[in-house]
């Protein structure tokens, strides 16, 4: 019976699922800025650009996250202007 549901996508969650898939990047970006900014401050910390880390300081990480929250939530916007 599991396989009925998977037949396809109503019309609705087609709809929504950019809308939704960028909610979850603004939760995502918005928890990696409360657990970073919960590190103590001389913490290193290691930060994704591609396929590799880099070692980087909690400031930049940050400010890094938060550029991106900001561009997410633009995104959002032109979807739901409202």
């Amino acid at each position: 019976m599991s396989s009925s549901s998977s037949s396809g996508p109503l019309p609705n969650s087609a709809v929504e699922d950019p809308q939704r898939n960028l909610l979850s990047k603004v939760r995502a970006h918005e928890v990696a800025i409360a657990e970073l900014n919960g590190l103590s401050s001389g913490r290193a910390v290691y930060q994704r650009s591609g396929n590799i880390y880099f070692r980087t300081n909690i400031k930049t990480a940050t400010a890094s996250e938060q550029r991106q929250l900001d561009s997410v939530k633009a995104q959002l916007e032109k979807i739901n202007p409202a």
